[in-house]
């Protein structure tokens, strides 16, 4: 059976933001939309760039097609939108439709990585060296949208990230509306503001998300306005701001600013698996702690998001050492 089937990604590549756009020859969508073109100042992975975007292989804000498309929903400050990217030769082409499509097309570059500088990163590592080299067309996305990081943010907070996939793919093909244009099927928008507000408690029930994270994604869209204006501070000032809200803490701001902003320092401290995943793989030490973790990156200062980002895509991490924690479905309750 080996090499019938593509191997399911893992844990560590879809926190590494790794994800497969296949080969082929990119074909202008049907209908009516704006388009523009852009050349990279250099090596470009739309599946690395992208990666990080999407919240599990069934998003339905996101869509890698086998014409070598990757397919994108957002609510942009100026309505709903779909983006369609794809690679040719050594450019980038970009189509979009909706009341957003003309904001999505000039946030372009800035989504594909224009304003990261991968040049600032000096491995001091072996394994970082290696996975830079075999890497090259890693760059660091900026949104340049708060809330459609945050939400999904917060609905991975203590919980699996297939129980957080699965909340976000029903809360937002429940209660979103259908992306326009000529996206794939089951493509959607995610919600307003104002709607998330007015979705009852049975159906975060139903999805599987408690009471604590609900509560925090309710006080985040209230002030929805206000998180969204973050995006013109520093990531540590965006940072301060989110972290206002109650229930939004270090990890979760982190996890925000990294793709809204693309700060490449912004490491992200809190996290179950991430710290034993950098020990491991810069000292051998599975059980290091986010101390540990830090010192370990504290030679990649200013870049210490992408060092770990680059140790997630390595592949090197310590062996399980007990069964993968149970999935709960509170919904059946």
């Amino acid at each position: 059976m080996a090499g019938r089937f593509a191997p399911r990604p893992t844990r560590t590549t879809v926190r590494g933001g790794q994800v497969a756009v296949p080969p082929g020859v990119p074909r202008q969508a049907t209908g009516p939309g704006l388009v523009r073109e852009w050349v990279p100042d250099g090596p470009l992975d739309l599946g690395l760039v992208l990666g990080p975007l999407r919240r599990g292989p069934g998003d339905p804000t996101f869509r890698a097609t086998p014409d070598g498309s990757v397919w994108r929903t957002c609510l942009t400050p100026a309505g709903p939108g779909t983006l369609r990217v794809c690679a040719y030769g050594g450019g980038v082409r970009g189509e979009a439709w909706g009341p957003g499509a003309q904001w999505l097309l000039e946030g372009l570059p800035a989504l594909l990585g224009a304003a990261d500088d991968p040049s600032a990163f000096v491995p001091r590592h072996r394994l970082l060296a290696s996975a830079r080299h075999r890497r090259p067309g890693l760059r660091l996305t900026r949104s340049g949208l708060v809330l459609e990081s945050l939400i999904p943010s917060i609905l991975e907070q203590k919980v699996t990230t297939d129980e957080a996939y699965r909340a976000w793919r029903l809360l937002v093909r429940k209660f979103g509306e259908p992306a326009p244009g000529p996206a794939p099927a089951r493509m959607y928008v995610m919600p307003e503001p104002r709607t998330w507000a007015l979705i009852p408690s049975w159906e975060w029930h139903r999805a599987g998300v408690d009471n604590k994270r609900a509560s925090t994604i309710l006080r985040a869209v209230r002030v929805a306005a206000r998180l969204e204006q973050a995006v013109g501070m520093e990531p540590g000032a965006a940072r301060a701001r989110l972290e206002l809200v109650p229930g939004v803490g270090p990890w979760t701001s982190a996890e925000t600013v990294q793709r809204s902003h693309g700060a490449a320092d912004e490491v992200t401290v809190g996290d179950l698996h991430l710290p034993g995943i950098v020990g491991w793989a810069l000292a051998g030490d599975r059980d290091a702690d986010d101390a540990a973790m830090l010192e370990l990156l504290e030679p990649y200062a200013g870049q210490r998001h992408r060092a770990a980002r680059l140790i997630l895509l390595s592949g090197r991490v310590p062996a399980r050492r007990a069964p993968k924690m149970p999935r709960w479905d509170i919904g059946q309750l």
